[in-house]
């Protein structure tokens, strides 16, 4: 994930944070669930980000693995 990306990410949970508070004091529970979806869709990008990252070191890992039982 880019740096740009990462910000978006925040900016969107953050804006989400402030709609949910938002929603909460004005009573308005369409906005309060918005800022929630907002959150959630920034907490799924992280972690599939994190999934992602996690199958390129498996993928390193095991092509050094492969490496070491090919040697010639």
């Amino acid at each position: 994930m880019s740096d740009i990306d990462k910000a978006k990410n925040k900016i969107q949970d953050v804006g989400g944070q402030a709609k949910e508070a938002l929603g909460k004091v004005t009573g308005d529970q369409s906005a309060e669930r918005e800022g929630q979806r907002d959150q959630a869709k920034s907490h799924l990008k992280d972690a599939g980000e994190k999934v992602k990252e996690a199958g390129e070191k498996l993928k390193e890992a095991g092509e050094k693995v492969f490496d070491v039982f090919h040697k010639k």
